[in-house]
Formats: C-alpha cells, structure tokens, sequence
C-alpha cells in the first residue's frame, strides 16, 4: 500500500491545496474523491472509506476544496468549487495516470463534481459515485438539485441510506430511473447521511464502509475498459 500526501495549485487565487494518495499494490482503479461540506479529507468516513476502497483494488486521490484547506466553515463559490474538481482530476491524472478514473465524493463533494461533469468533459474520468447525494435541503423535499443530472453523460453510482436526510428516496429512485440505464441506486438499510447505523441494527460501522467499498469495486467492473467516455 502507497500513501503519498500531495500539494497542488488551484487557479490565481485559490493557491496550493492538500491530498492524499491511497494506492494498494493490486490498484484496478483511481477515484478523485471529494469530501463533504463540513468535514476535509482526514475526516473518519473519508479516511475509512479510502481504507475499504483500497481493500477492494481502488486507489483513491483524497482533495481539498480551498475554504477547508484554510479551515474557514463556508464553501467556496461554485466557480472555485468546480475549478477546483478540474484541478484535483489533472492532479490524480498526474500521479496515478496509468489507472482508469473515477470522480466523485461525499454529499458536495459529489454534486460538485457531477455539475462539473454536466457542464463540460472531465478528461479521463470513466463514471461517477456519489456517497451520499445531497438532493435537497433536510426537511426540505425536492429534486431541483439533480435535475443537472440530465447533462452527465457518465455512468453514474448513488449509495444512499435509508435515513439519509438529505435524499428522499421517493424522489431518488424516479431521477435515477428517468436517467435510463446511467444511473444505479444502491440503498444502505438504516443509514443516515453520515453513514451511521442504529446498534439495533447489528451492524457495525466497518460493515458499512466494507459494503461501500464492495458496491464500488462490483460497479466499477461493470464499466470494463472499454473507450474513455469522458470526451
């Protein structure tokens, strides 16, 4: 296992911005993982799920946007958000290129990064997987935050929870069933946003990263290595 810790530029005026490098010895994949709204990339979900991910062949390129890597509590603009999603991809390209990519992330993390995709190519990035897909406000039902979905033409993986209140899984499943064979779902029983699990459930937090790392492996897979279908 390689764990290699990295600093790159982000535009004029964002400047240097920390990731971190997880690549197991038997690598298949590369995922450009972005971390969620308030939490950065040595947060325990992020630094457990880069664990389960490499237990399964995926190497992961952890990143930063910059209002975290100055400790400041309010996400950037989207302009520096999505900038910034196209800096971590040529970044990880960079340091593991001989790997396929994946992009995605956590909650923002993810929807930055899909809206990045919908607007324009990601070079090199064969599918996206989202941890968590923020849909919508908590207590707040709506589905006005994935219609960009429509403009992804990647193969996309949702891993929701049945808890997660930022995704009402009545809303979920028909946005992913109107994107026509692009989308999976794959719903974790009890779990919240975070991932988390009642104790009555029996199950435990590793179980829950395990299944993670497992779903994204199986997909993945599923991809093949056919042609980039980013461009």
């Amino acid at each position: 296992m390689v764990e290699k810790e990295f600093s790159y530029p982000v535009g004029k005026s964002a400047g240097q911005i920390s990731a971190l490098l997880v690549r197991p010895e038997n690598a298949r994949w590369l995922l450009v993982f972005a971390h969620g709204a308030g939490a950065g990339i040595r947060h325990l979900f992020m630094a457990g799920t880069a664990m389960s991910l490499a237990d399964h062949g995926i190497a992961s390129f952890r990143y930063h946007f910059p209002y975290m890597e100055r400790g400041r509590r309010a996400p950037d603009p989207q302009p520096v958000l999505l900038e910034t999603v196209h800096s971590a991809i040529a970044a990880a390209r960079d340091c593991a290129g001989d790997l396929p990519m994946l992009a995605g992330g956590k909650s923002l993390g993810g929807r930055m990064t899909s809206t990045a995709a919908g607007r324009e190519p990601l070079p090199g990035v064969r599918g996206l997987v989202f941890f968590g897909f923020p849909l919508h406000a908590p207590g707040k039902p709506s589905d006005e935050r994935g219609r960009h979905l429509d403009e992804v033409s990647l193969p996309m993986l949702f891993l929701q929870g049945t808890r997660d209140n930022l995704a009402d899984l009545t809303l979920l499943r028909p946005l992913c069933d109107r994107l026509q064979g692009q989308a999976r779902l794959h719903v974790i029983d009890g779990a919240d946003h975070s991932f988390n699990v009642p104790k009555k459930s029996g199950r435990t937090e590793e179980d829950v990263l395990a299944e993670l790392g497992q779903v994204v492996a199986d997909w993945a897979s599923g991809l093949g290595a056919g042609p980039d279908r980013s461009a």
